[in-house]
């Protein structure tokens, strides 16, 4: 839509014809379409969360934030890994596929480096699939800053990885089309279509923000932070 104004002069004014109107109209209808946006976004929300619950999703994943474990007992408690982050750490397109099909992404089961992990996750038909995502991708954290991190496969980020820190101890991934690597934490294999890269970084840094209670060491103070940005730059190219 193009408004076309007209306009004179009278001494020190300058009188419009339609432009005033015509400014209004256009702030109106961008107001508009913003509430209407809103709308979709919170009823999307809403029935995600709906969704989330009438799934039972809850009885395994915690949705509460910040963290609040104080012992390995409250750790222990948890079925599954908490969510109250999930919009920051995880990229929807994937989010929504992997509720419509899950598959295992940690070769053991959750709390365990002994019971092999069974893979009976419940998949949501792809209308509950889409909800859920929806829902969850509204939950983040302020730990996360954007624009932090570009995934790259450098030579210096692949050496801290495998040689530095030996996150290979822990963490399978792919290499020339072979799945390498430890078991004991989440699998890394296609880490870059499932995880934010600024989740990765910031996890990196401080993994106590997310998972107080757990194996994954902290970097920050250990690492200089250009090292850590290679690693997860790296990460994220998987």
């Amino acid at each position: 839509m193009q408004f076309v104004c007209e306009t004179s002069r009278l001494k020190d004014f300058r009188l419009t014809n339609g432009c005033d109107k015509a400014g209004k109209l256009k702030k109106f209808l961008l107001f508009t379409i913003s509430i209407t946006i809103s709308s979709f976004t919170i009823a999307d929300v809403g029935a995600g969360k709906e969704q989330f619950e009438k799934s039972n999703c809850q009885v395994c994943h915690d949705t509460r934030g910040p963290a609040w474990e104080e012992s390995v007992d409250d750790q222990l408690s948890k079925k599954g890994p908490e969510l109250w982050y999930a919009g920051s750490k995880f990229n929807k397109p994937w989010l929504e596929t992997w509720l419509a099909s899950p598959s295992p992404i940690r070769p053991m089961q959750y709390n365990s480096i002994l019971k092999k992990n069974a893979g009976n996750h419940v998949a949501l038909d792809a209308a509950g699939a889409k909800a859920v995502a929806d829902y969850l991708m509204s939950l983040t954290s302020d730990a996360v800053a954007v624009g932090k991190i570009t995934p790259k496969a450098r030579a210096k980020g692949k050496l801290i990885f495998k040689k530095k820190m030996s996150c290979n101890g822990c963490h399978q991934y792919q290499e020339r089309n072979e799945v390498i690597g430890g078991i004991s934490g989440p699998s890394l294999v296609a880490a870059g279509k499932r995880l934010n890269p600024d989740w990765i970084y910031a996890y990196l840094m401080s993994p106590k923000v997310f998972k107080p209670i757990g194996r994954m060491p902290g970097l920050e103070g250990v690492m200089r932070k250009r090292d850590i940005k290679e690693v997860s730059s790296y990460v994220s190219s998987f």
